[in-house]
């Protein structure tokens, strides 16, 4: 499909969706806005899907390139768009919760990681004035080096990939200890690796009928290594996800200034991403392959 299709796709699933659920107006006073909060979540959303991670640049393309199929996006000024965008994330959080539903019904098998996301640059994190007393140093195990930021924790179904529950949290924050934040179902299967190997949170989970596998905490000593094998490779969807948030959403260089623009702009990216894996069932194209969207 072309860029004017996905628009119009988009825009229709977001539509429908605001609708079903009663979100479509959320406001209790105050004017009407001049664009409907369905266009700018759709404007987000494709937005995110083509790259464009600045709000600046996402507003300009779309103003010069796609005016005529938003025509009230010529007489809204910028700011006036990026501060009705963002003070709609809590409507977008309950839009990406709402279709994680309906792509996974039956939440039975899951996986779980973790990523970093930066706050700057290394080499400016000791005067960096940004998320003073939120972020923190960590390590990042794929980039083998030390950063400064968060890590956004990620709890994905093991059978599409759709993100099921998300946590940012500062970066020495143990991924074993943020991992009940996830929302976990109960009577539920988990996968996860070595940095979830804990005996006493695995028994915790057990009591509520969550069964969490994770490799022994280090391959040296690691008494199953057969197991850790095939865990690990059972792991391969959520590491793609992640993979696709850091290349196509940029989500581990999200400049922002502050902690709340910071999760409503992963909201946005979270939920860009559940609906292109929407938008591939729906054409009939396999989950997670979202290049071949703009040529279905």
């Amino acid at each position: 499909m072309d860029p004017d299709d996905l628009l119009l796709r988009v825009f229709c699933l977001v539509d429908d969706e605001l609708r079903a659920s009663g979100l479509d107006d959320p406001r209790r006073s105050g004017p009407t806005p001049t664009l409907c909060d369905a266009e700018i979540i759709t404007l987000e959303l494709v937005g995110e899907f083509l790259g464009f991670t600045d709000d600046t640049q996402l507003f300009w393309f779309f103003r010069r390139y796609h005016a005529d199929a938003f025509p009230a996006l010529v007489s809204v000024h910028r700011t006036t768009f990026v501060r009705q965008a963002a003070n709609l994330w809590k409507v977008k959080h309950l839009l990406q919760q709402r279709l994680a539903r309906q792509l996974v019904p039956d939440d039975v098998s899951w996986l779980t990681d973790s990523m970093p996301v930066f706050a700057c640059r290394f080499g400016r994190a000791g005067f960096c004035r940004r998320y003073a007393g939120q972020a923190a140093y960590g390590y990042s195990y794929a980039d083998r080096h030390i950063f400064y930021g968060f890590r956004l924790h990620l709890r994905v179904a093991r059978s599409s990939g759709v993100i099921l529950a998300y946590e940012l949290a500062p970066a020495n924050a143990a991924d074993k200890a943020v991992l009940p934040e996830l929302d976990l179902p109960s009577d539920s299967m988990g996968i996860g690796d070595r940095a979830y190997w804990d005996t006493k949170l695995r028994a915790l989970l057990a009591e509520f009928g969550i069964r969490f596998h994770a490799p022994f905490n280090t391959k040296k000593h690691d008494p199953n290594p057969r197991l850790s094998r095939l865990l690990s490779q059972l792991r391969w969807l959520v590491e793609t996800v992640q993979g696709q948030l850091a290349e196509r959403y940029g989500i581990k260089h999200t400049r922002t200034r502050d902690l709340w623009h910071l999760q409503h702009r992963i909201i946005r990216k979270i939920l860009s991403h559940t609906v292109a894996i929407r938008l591939c069932r729906d054409v009939g194209i396999e989950a997670l392959r979202y290049a071949q969207l703009l040529a279905a």
